[in-house]
């Protein structure tokens, strides 16, 4: 067994191959838009081969809770990578962010954040990353009211 840095082998990258879903609308269930595996920022590696040409989207923990439609409407066709910024020692997102763009050909970024003051946190880490990864990539803020409803 290879050693990995938190000794979890739930941390190791994969890629989730999709199934077709043929009784999605028979049954109203929805299938998952999860594409990859760890999705969590601190875990996920720089040169993860599914960041490859990807649509980044980084969510803020709450959100896919808060919104009901998370995977339809964000993940669907994008790799995603979540952190909170209030709970999270954030102090390397900043620059693991910028690594992830400068190792990897990202097309976008999307940030979902929740309303509240502390989630402004992870748009400006993001925005932060964008610029000292030297590369022009959109970058796109997507907030979510606690109430469920997308603001912008």
């Amino acid at each position: 067994m290879k050693n990995l840095a938190c000794g979890c082998p739930g941390s190791n990258v994969r890629t989730v191959e999709k199934k077709e879903n043929h009784n999605e609308a028979a049954t109203g269930r929805l299938s998952s838009e999860l594409r990859q595996w760890p999705t969590q920022l601190q875990l996920v590696p720089p040169t993860a081969p599914w960041l490859q040409n990807a649509h980044l989207l980084i969510a803020a923990d709450c959100a896919p809770f808060a919104y009901a439609e998370f995977h339809r409407d964000f993940i669907k066709d994008k790799v995603l990578v979540n952190a909170c910024p209030k709970l999270d020692d954030t102090g390397p997102y900043v620059e693991k962010l910028a690594a992830i763009l400068k190792h990897n050909d990202i097309q976008s970024v999307t940030v979902t954040i929740m309303e509240v003051p502390c989630c402004r946190g992870l748009a400006m880490m993001a925005e932060q990353a964008v610029a000292a990864s030297g590369k022009d990539v959109p970058l796109e803020v997507a907030i979510i009211g606690v109430d469920g409803e997308r603001r912008s």
